[in-house]
């Protein structure tokens, strides 16, 4: 009877709701029950956002909200392939110099902050998660977080890494080798026009496109993660397409673009790139990958094939194995490796925004230049006397490296409703 009376709840749930396709209610519901936690959908007031899959970045969830929203970004990756690579069998191990940071605490109770890590000096100083009570219970250490954008960022890294290993000539290599990219936009441009998002698309795209392809109607989504680069290509939107002019154009296609032709140019090592990067250098203590489209999670379930195209620039890793990543790049950049040398060069690389919409309070706005996938030019950060490099990505994700001080914030999030500027960039600015 008790299950009934659930089910028949459910069914007003989502009949009267702002958002009532959504699928995963009752994947929620269950989760809740077999995980003994004393809740269930009934009992918790939820806001469901019309026509999206995730919470607009200038939404005010309350926590129930935001607790529903971080249970879907998890089961959401499930559906996907994953591209990357094991756990090391002997992760870095961290030392600890811990301090109590009061606002941290007070952010991370009132906030939809999952974790914050500071690392300086050698050691992590400054060390929270989430409590359980608050969305501990979908959050832990082992929890594979996505990355949103920073994974932009893990791209470039990889990136360099295939040039160093000598796959890729240079960031001046033409992309004149991969068929997938004839007749459209991207074939013959310089690498490093398209890290710098200076690909010359922004006709056919911006965050998303700008428009769906004709032939395929009203109704096809413009998100570029819904399909392979072989699809976008050959059938879709950049299909014929003319370039620009190159400048900056925030587009999430391009990425995508990217990673595929580092698979393809690594001509069957693409794993072993992978390994060598998270495992033997970063020496990750989880599993953490890029995620991988298949015939399930393209758009009206077309056939996808190993070489269409089917990586996203989409990451995932543990809260701990980030600031792995991102001391293995500090690493590289202080110790001079070739992988460094390449991130010295896009740094020097770096291109304007020329953003017409500023504020120093965004981790996104806040950053006047744009290198290879990184931030760049912090307001009140001389780019001329500090080498600091961001990473930002959709709810808050963020990750910050001070590469002279050798200092680096990360952050996990289900939105962007803490204080950036007061925990991520007055704490590198400071650079003590």
């Amino acid at each position: 009877m008790n299950k009934l009376l659930v089910i028949a709840f459910l069914s007003l749930l989502l009949s009267g709701n702002v958002y009532a396709n959504d699928r995963y209610i009752k994947d929620f519901d269950d989760w809740l029950l077999n995980n003994n936690h004393n809740l269930r959908v009934k009992d918790l007031d939820i806001k469901f956002y019309k026509n999206r899959s995730n919470i607009p970045w200038d939404g005010k969830p309350n926590k129930d909200t935001l607790l529903y929203y971080a249970f879907r970004f998890l089961a959401d990756a499930k559906a996907f392939n994953k591209v990357g690579s094991k756990g090391s069998k002997n992760p870095y191990e961290f030392q600890f110099n811990l301090r109590e940071d009061k606002y941290v605490k007070k952010q991370m109770n009132k906030t939809a902050l999952l974790s914050y890590l500071l690392y300086e000096n050698g050691k992590i100083t400054v060390d929270e998660i989430t409590p359980y009570e608050r969305f501990g219970i979908v959050f832990k250490d082992n929890t594979r977080w996505t990355s949103a954008s920073v994974g932009k960022s893990l791209v470039s890294y990889l990136t360099g890494h295939a040039i160093c290993e000598g796959y890729i000539d240079g960031i001046d290599s033409r992309l004149n080798d991969w068929p997938l990219l004839e007749n459209t936009l991207f074939y013959d441009q310089k690498l490093i026009d398209i890290l710098n998002m200076a690909a010359g698309d922004q006709k056919y795209s911006k965050f998303n496109f700008t428009k769906a392809p004709k032939a395929f109607g009203k109704d096809w989504s413009r998100n570029p993660n819904n399909n392979t680069i072989k699809f976008h290509m050959q059938s879709g939107i950049f299909k014929d397409s003319k370039k620009g002019k190159n400048k900056y154009n925030y587009s999430n296609v391009v990425p995508n673009v990217v990673i595929n032709y580092v698979n393809f140019k690594s001509n069957g090592n693409f794993q072993k790139l992978l390994d060598k990067i998270f495992i033997s250098k970063a020496k990750v203590k989880y599993s953490v990958y890029f995620l991988g489209m298949n015939s399930n999670t393209v758009q009206r379930g077309y056939q996808v094939q190993d070489t269409d195209g089917l990586i996203r620039y989409s990451f995932r890793a543990s809260r701990y194995d980030y600031l792995r990543i991102a001391k293995a790049i500090l690493d590289d950049w202080q110790n001079d490796t070739c992988v460094g040398k390449y991130l010295k060069n896009i740094h020097e690389r770096r291109i304007p925004k020329n953003n017409k919409w500023k504020d120093d309070n965004s981790a996104s706005l806040n950053p006047k230049n744009y290198a290879g996938f990184f931030h760049t030019n912090y307001s009140g950060i001389s780019s001329k006397k500090r080498n600091v490099m961001g990473m930002v990505g959709y709810g808050g994700q963020s990750i910050m490296i001070d590469f002279d001080k050798g200092r680096i914030n990360v952050i996990n999030s289900i939105h962007i409703d803490y204080n950036w500027k007061k925990l991520v960039h007055s704490v590198i600015k400071k650079g003590k």
